[in-house]
């Protein structure tokens, strides 16, 4: 018996995989973790940490603890990731092909396609195991890897057909292909297993807004807001995961800084997609203000707030307010956040509000604070290796872009990008469709100011033709055609703006 218990009973996880424990708190604490991380719940760190000191035999609960602390405290993460090799003599299969997986992001230097392989080996044995799954689908997202992550979620998905969670993380990689119907079956799927499943809500709201059905997103979305409240935050365990899986991977992305903390979505994402929608409708301009000052930058007065998350979804919503030509109320607001913006503690947290950062600073006059994170942007990306260079030096191209585009450079914004810029060509910034594609509509407003009225005529045109529904869409083509003297054409594109401002009228 005294063997036995210094072995550790072996137990099964909620979803059946075997590991050893002599600890009942450690195995509840291990079932916490994994519903945290799946259900965006309160205590995720806290759980497994809770675990870990329960059992410290445990191979799999100090495995994960590794991860955890890895970006607050590496020096932690590397006693509970030997605490787990010490430990694997009497691992079960699964613990150890875990620890695999785990050890090629904390312990060996952050491989990212070493994970992704040993991710894939686990998924093949143990199919069931959707913490591994979220796992690797987020590396994939870093990596700009859409398919791949579809791919993971398709092989597992004959074992899990009933699971909770599953849909959703089926969801995301469809609509990123551009997999709309597919994507709302499997997010309505996903809904009708769990109500409250907050990542097929989201997924289901970016095929809405994709779809310019904004009136559904809204009511939809809005009606889903009480069950946000019962989170930490919307998306605090993806996006978390997100800057955990970066922060290890620091040979392939050290723009990351190992002094930045968790970054998480919370609540405010939900309602930036709120707000974007209200915005496309082209709904009274106060519905969005509301939304920007009640439920987005409301969070910062929250005491466990991370504010780098706030200023992400606030300046994402401003720069779409300025393009539509409302310049003083996004100024307005841009104002009581420059001395924040200008704190480098909230820089090289994550590239895509690095480039909404560029902007609002430059766009506000404080131009030596945003040459110098643009010269640190740089810098960071010549550190990086070869491969990883050539990739982000596209990234460092449209910062550029930012950065002039605030300035009120409109022609060499143009210069800078060339005449087949397509921002969804620039998904290694880290970011959705629906996030990316504010700079297409900076760069439609280059187009014009430039002089470019026939390439303005063409882009918006194709962009039109995928998103039909869209009246600003319409008014720029409406301005582009004006501006070439098609006056006829002009009036029938204005026309059509207005008839769909109508149709969406709140």
């Amino acid at each position: 018996m005294a063997a036995a218990a210094a072995e550790g009973e072996v137990r099964r996880d909620m979803w059946g995989q075997e590991y050893r424990t002599s600890s009942a708190e450690c195995a509840a604490a291990l079932d916490a973790y994994y519903a945290a991380f799946l259900s965006f719940g309160r205590g995720r760190v806290a759980a497994v940490l809770r675990a870990a000191a329960a059992d410290p035999s445990c191979a799999l609960a100090a495995a994960h603890a590794a991860q955890a602390v890895a970006p607050r405290d590496p020096a932690r993460a590397a006693a509970f990731l030997a605490a787990a090799a010490d430990n694997l003599g009497n691992a079960t299969k699964y613990e150890r092909a875990v620890f695999g997986t785990l050890s090629a992001m904390v312990g060996e230097g952050g491989n990212e396609e070493v994970a992704l392989e040993r991710h894939f080996e686990l998924l093949k044995k143990f199919p069931r195991d959707l913490l591994s799954l979220k796992r690797a689908q987020l590396i994939c997202f870093y990596s700009g890897k859409p398919d791949l992550s579809l791919k993971f979620v398709e092989q597992v998905l004959p074992e899990n057909q009933d699971q909770n969670y599953i849909y959703g993380m089926l969801a995301f990689p469809l609509l990123e292909l551009g997999k709309m119907a597919e994507a709302e079956r499997a997010a309505r799927k996903g809904l009708a297993i769990n109500k409250n499943d907050v990542w097929s809500q989201h997924n289901l709201c970016h095929v809405f807004q994709q779809e310019c059905r904004f009136r559904e997103a809204t009511e939809f979305m809005e009606s889903c807001s009480p069950s946000w409240m019962a989170c930490t935050s919307f998306l605090y365990v993806v996006f978390n995961t997100m800057c955990v899986l970066l922060m290890l991977f620091k040979k392939s992305c050290s723009w990351f800084s190992e002094k930045n903390i968790f970054f998480s979505y919370r609540l405010t994402h939900n309602w930036w997609h709120v707000a974007v929608c209200y915005l496309e409708a082209e709904s009274p301009l106060q519905k969005v203000l509301d939304v920007y000052d009640k439920n987005i930058m409301k969070e910062l007065e929250k005491s466990d707030c991370e504010a780098a998350e706030v200023y992400l979804n606030a300046l994402g919503l401003l720069l779409r307010l300025f393009v539509r030509g409302h310049v003083d109320l996004a100024k307005e607001r841009l104002t009581t956040l420059l001395d924040a913006l200008k704190d480098e503690s909230v820089w090289h947290v994550e590239w895509l509000l690095d480039l909404l950062t560029l902007w609002a600073l430059s766009s506000m006059g404080e131009l030596n604070s945003a040459r110098n994170m643009l010269e640190s942007l740089k810098s960071r990306v010549s550190s990086m290796e070869e491969n990883r260079q050539q990739v982000m030096q596209k990234a460092v191209q449209l910062a550029e872009a930012v950065y002039e585009f605030g300035n009120g450079e409109h022609k060499k914004v143009f210069d800078t990008l060339g005449p087949d810029f397509d921002a969804l060509c620039y998904k290694m910034i880290g970011a959705s469709d629906e996030q990316v594609d504010v700079f297409n509509e900076v760069w439609f407003i280059v187009l014009i100011n430039a002089g470019e009225t026939s390439k303005a005529i063409d882009v918006l045109g194709k962009q039109i033709r995928k998103r039909e529904g869209a009246p600003f869409l319409w008014r720029l083509l409406g301005k582009a055609y004006s501006l070439d003297g098609r006056d006829a054409d002009a009036s029938v594109a204005y026309e059509k703006a207005n008839a769909l401002q109508a149709a969406y009228s709140y």
